[in-house]
């Protein structure tokens, strides 16, 4: 559909001759746009208008010749030359198309810059509210997996510890980020994304390999940065949403949110939350869970002032509290049971930032202060059950307790010049863990202070070619106490590293962008997610503790990739080749090392191992035909492998059947996995999607006998597939009804060996996080 201008000048009492005012409308298929951006710029002057509830704007604006940009959330950006002369009059009318594809969203996680994802030199892979629609996603470990490069595990039956994998590498390797802001602390990254539900979620930026010279240590996989609702229109929702596990067992969540937006645009609030109440399920009927017991509740806000039209003042906050429990005998007390991981969080989150710029709209200025604060009670232990009372004294050995503190602080200066962009900013980072399980004598007390200072430059010399050049210098302070029983470790360090990262960008054609580029990264000694989880063999808890030794971490990452997309007529393709290798220096490496503490509890230790490199191809294909139909689909072939064979367990040497077990490859990780996403609109009261994920096989561990003994298991392949019909009525232009139903994992596509009774090593899953569930969800307000 091709931009139609009509310019018509109103000659009204202004100062200057030569000045006029302009008032248009931007719409789509005679629908009203509301809260589009309209920027006029005109050499080094730019103008901008906001439209309005009704897609109405009026702006001031010197006569002239000007270059003019549309963009709004869902649309595809407009660019046009046009003049205004004092001959021009009435109503500028700018009609705009639907992104379906998303490929003209705006994003932040490829220069923590507002930049079009198409020109960005970054890939960044954006998950928004259609997808999370489509897929019923209720937190956001559910809804990662829809994107290349990206899958979600879930790595316990008694608390459901669920990890993001990038690229290949396991969690503690991504930079967890909200709002861009690094307040995902070591404890968090444990539960946090299954906590975290997809209501308070506008979106989520994934970007893949080496982002350490932005985003600081531990992004040495990529960065996830979840983008929490902004208010944009005034509306209001409540909605609910009901699943049954297996045909039977209750998974029931009720959620409201509204917007309330002023008719300037100078303030506006969105009020959030949720109540979760899921039941625990067992999947063999051994009378120990393999889905948890799980009860959230959130609330939260994000408001916003604008001063001036040339700043703005923003303020979030979260309260979370959650409830999970696993194991055996639910009802009972966790010390009478055989088995038991009962958890409670208190957590709260905020941030305040400060964003500002000069007159001519070329120099951006950010101050920012987050914080997160977790309290935690803790059960992790068992074997009480049906045996002595002496056992059960016993068993209150393991009930823990753990305070958990990140915080956030940053300045951040941005110049725009005619093509170039220069970005440099300051971070300071806190974090703190004190994770006490008493009865164990199991402390974890680290504190970890980190000073980061970053700078970059896009360069762009012509309409083709750009590089991005940029470096972090960051000096990070680990004091952490790390002791389990009678063995204690201490970590005292201070190191300073700079990591550079260089990309290049190259347009071969309108439709044709090649991209490479290169980033250093690190990881500095510190006790990670996996680390501050603590799961049960032999019924008997597994602790995790680093060792003597531990040196940092460092990376190499390479990517190249292809990215081509075409309009033809009403049709919108995309496709995406991306290649990646990243090389290890001594990578952290839990080894079983066969050692059992006097009250038979099973140490692993975090060590470095041999060198390391995961190397692969991620790819992704989109077609919309029309605005009735879209198809994705994407994958990742990978190999992951040591420069030597690592031990995975280390025997002690007291049985005589038992050796060292070496691996060459990275366990746990599918050399090929993949998603796909379809769905059918053929009005706008109904849409059809089919959505689902394909998992490869796998080597997974398995602790075969007290001692922690492993076996190495090859997996099946898993395809999970989902399928989701939804309707919309609108009763009046204020109130609209929508209701939904379908099924996950439509073909019961699930694990079926899993480890049982009260020795069962909890650690064995792998394959989808859910057998076949039937849901139904309904959504009543003004919900557009």
């Amino acid at each position: 559909m091709r931009l139609k201008i009509v310019l018509f000048l109103f000659i009204a009492n202004i100062c200057l001759a030569q000045n006029g005012v302009i008032s248009g409308v931007v719409k789509v298929e005679d629908q009203p746009i509301a809260y589009a951006s309209i920027k006029f710029q005109g050499g080094s002057n730019t103008y901008i208008a906001y439209s309005n509830k009704d897609g109405l704007f009026t702006l001031e604006i010197p006569l002239g010749d000007y270059g003019l940009s549309v963009k709004a959330l869902g649309f595809k950006l407009k660019n046009e030359a046009i003049s205004i002369t004092k001959e021009n009059k009435d109503n500028l009318l700018i009609e705009l198309e639907e992104d379906l594809l998303g490929l003209d969203e705006v994003v932040v996680s490829a220069t923590r810059n507002r930049v079009n994802k198409k020109e960005a030199p970054i890939i960044v892979n954006t998950l928004g509210e259609k997808l999370i629609n489509a897929t019923q996603s209720l937190a956001v470990s559910e809804s990662l997996n829809f994107s290349p490069g990206v899958r979600v595990e879930t790595n316990c039956q008694n608390c459901g510890f669920t990890q993001v994998r990038l690229n290949g590498l396991d969690g503690s390797y991504s930079q967890i980020l909200v709002n861009s802001r690094a307040v995902f602390s070591a404890l968090n990254s444990v539960y946090g994304l299954e906590q975290i539900p997809t209501q308070i979620i506008d979106r989520v930026e994934i970007v893949r390999s080496g982002g350490s010279a932005l985003f600081g240590s531990n992004a040495i996989a990529g960065t996830v940065n979840i983008i929490t609702k902004d208010p944009v229109l005034n509306t209001w929702e409540v909605g609910g949403y009901l699943g049954l596990v297996d045909g039977d067992t209750p998974d029931r969540v009720l959620n409201f949110n509204t917007s309330i937006v002023s008719d300037d645009l100078k303030t506006g609030a969105t009020f959030y939350g949720i109540h979760r109440n899921r039941d625990e399920w067992d999947a063999n009927d051994d009378g120990f869970t393999e889905m948890v017991e799980l009860k959230n509740t959130t609330f939260g806000t994000k408001v916003y002032y604008k001063p001036t039209d040339a700043s703005r003042l923003t303020l979030d906050a979260t309260v979370l509290n959650e409830y999970r429990r696993g194991g055996d005998r639910l009802d009972l007390a966790p010390h009478l049971t055989d088995i038991t991981e009962e958890l409670e969080h208190n957590t709260i989150m905020g941030g305040l930032s400060y964003d500002f710029n000069n007159i001519k709209n070329d120099k951006f200025y950010s101050i920012y202060s987050s914080v997160q604060y977790t309290d935690r009670d803790s059960y992790y232990g068992g074997l009480g059950g049906g045996r002595t009372a002496q056992d059960s004294l016993t068993a209150l050995n393991a009930y823990g307790v753990t305070k958990d503190l990140a915080v956030a602080n940053g300045f951040q200066f941005t110049s725009q010049f005619k093509r170039d962009v220069l970005t440099t900013g300051i971070e300071y980072n806190i974090s703190t863990t004190e994770d006490n399980i008493t009865g164990y004598n199991r402390l974890v007390d680290q504190n970890v202070h980190a000073l980061g200072i970053y700078g970059q430059y896009e360069w762009k010399p012509n309409d083709t070619f750009s590089a991005l050049i940029g470096t972090r210098l960051d000096h990070i302070n680990v004091d952490g106490i790390y002791r389990v029983g009678d063995i204690e470790r201490g970590v005292d360090i201070s190191q300073t590293t700079l990591n550079p990262r260089i990309t290049l960008a190259y347009e071969i054609s309108d439709d044709l962008k090649l991209r490479g580029g290169y980033a250093r990264g690190f990881r500095a000694p510190q006790a990670f997610n996996e680390d501050l989880h603590i799961s049960s063999v032999g019924g008997e808890p597994q602790f995790v503790i680093l060792s003597n030794d531990l040196e940092a971490e460092f990376s190499n990452a390479y990517t190249a990739s292809l990215n081509f997309t075409k309009d033809f007529n009403t049709t919108q393709t995309n496709f995406l080749l991306e290649g990646f290798y990243t090389s290890l220096e001594n990578p952290f490496t839990l080894v079983s090392t066969g050692v059992q503490l006097p009250n038979g509890s099973i140490v692993e230790e975090v060590r470095n191992g041999e060198g390391a490199r995961v190397y692969g191809a991620n790819f992704e294909f989109g077609v919309s035909p029309s605005k009735k139909w879209l198809f994705q689909f994407g994958g990742t072939l990978q190999n992951s492998a040591y420069d030597e064979d690592q031990v995975l367990f280390e025997t002690d040497g007291s049985k005589p059947n038992e050796s060292d077990i070496l691996v060459s490859e990275f366990v746990r990780n599918p050399n090929f996995y993949g998603y796909l996403n379809t769905n059918w609109t053929p009005n706008e009261r109904f849409s059809l999607s089919v959505t689902g994920t394909f998992t490869g096989e796998m080597i997974v561990p398995f602790v075969v006998s007290d001692s922690g003994f492993l076996s190495l298991n090859e997996s099946p392949s898993f395809f999970d597939l989902n399928f989701n019909a939804e309707t919309h009525f609108d009763v009046s232009e204020d109130f609209q009804l929508t209701l939904n139903a379908g099924v996950k994992n439509l073909f019961n596509s699930f694990q079926d060996d899993f480890d049982s009774g009260p020795t069962r090593d909890s650690d064995y899953v792998y394959g989808p996080a859910l057998p076949r569930t039937f849901f139904v969800g309904i959504k009543i307000g003004k919900l557009h």
